[in-house]
């Protein structure tokens, strides 16, 4: 009866719920850090991402987490995992397919036709906001396929990845996934850039190394003033992130983008997102589709 008491109280510990004030608290640091917007009504989803980690920490309750968080101890070693927890890394191979359409029918030939991108230079896409792998791993399969149907030719291309969150970017390195996960991916392509796991991880597969070694991953806090990207890109894939950000936010993280991307380059941003009264240099090609004008800013 006593160790099921305690247990009682341990779990009552656990599911405390976060005051009016840590929540401010809290809410005005991630907005801080990572620009992500927590208004009053996503209080019960930030406990409920907190729980997971104060369980794991074995922490009693979370104004205690707050405590240990603003701690010189919690800035050093608990801020990346707080970002972890309250960033969302939902994503899929070949997630709207209609875009990996329009980047092979439209946009890669005439880059490779004005520019002569992937002769001339490398040609280099940037997956903005990458979360487990599957979208940088996506474009590598198609600019990989596409490079092997032109006649005489390869294609020299690099997939730029980028991510606010440590833990999620490694796992995306490790390129390992189930196989529910890759029902999206053609058969074809499958065939060719998939290897089966055996034994009892055979249901798993990983990206074969020649298409690893095309993506580069990298950290990155899109309200930083500088990215630290050295290079300009033809295109960018930057979907379902602005929705999390404040109209003032999503402008600034949009100018910066934009500041990596070629005149004539092109943005691909979620079906949930708008430039509506959002100032910059774009203009619309197709649904969710931009192409970067020759204004400067």
């Amino acid at each position: 009866m006593e160790k099921t008491a305690n247990l009682a109280k341990l779990e009552s510990l656990y599911t405390s719920s976060l005051s009016d004030r840590d929540f401010r608290r809290l809410s005005k640091f991630i907005y801080s850090e990572c620009g992500v917007n927590l208004p009053e009504y996503k209080k019960i989803l930030l406990e409920s991402r907190l729980h997971k980690r104060i369980r794991k920490l074995r922490i009693q309750s979370l104004k205690d987490y707050c405590d240990y968080l603003f701690s010189p101890q919690g800035m050093t070693q608990e801020l990346s995992h707080l970002i972890d927890a309250i960033t969302t890394n939902k994503t899929d191979f070949f997630r709207e397919p209609a875009q990996f359409d329009y980047l092979v029918q439209q946009v890669l030939p005439e880059l490779i036709s004005e520019n002569r991108a992937g002769f001339l230079y490398s040609l280099s896409i940037w997956s903005a906001g990458c979360s487990s792998g599957e979208e940088p791993y996506t474009l590598s399969m198609v600019l990989e396929d596409y490079s092997e149907r032109l006649h005489n030719h390869s294609l020299d291309y690099h997939v730029l990845a980028t991510d606010v969150s440590l833990g999620i970017l490694k796992i995306a390195e490790r390129a390992i996934y189930d196989h529910d996960q890759i029902k999206p991916v053609p058969l074809n392509l499958r065939k060719k850039y998939l290897l089966k796991g055996k034994g009892h991880n055979k249901h798993l597969i990983r990206i074969v190394p020649e298409l690893r070694r095309t993506v580069r991953f990298k950290q990155l806090n899109f309200l930083d003033n500088n990215y630290g990207i050295p290079d300009q890109v033809d295109v960018v894939f930057c979907r379902n992130v602005i929705i999390y950000f404040d109209k003032v936010t999503q402008e600034q993280v949009l100018r910066r983008i934009c500041k990596h991307l070629r005149p004539g380059g092109y943005l691909f941003m979620g079906h949930s997102e708008t430039l509506n009264q959002i100032n910059v240099p774009l203009d619309q090609v197709a649904p969710t589709i931009y192409k970067k004008n020759h204004d400067s800013f």
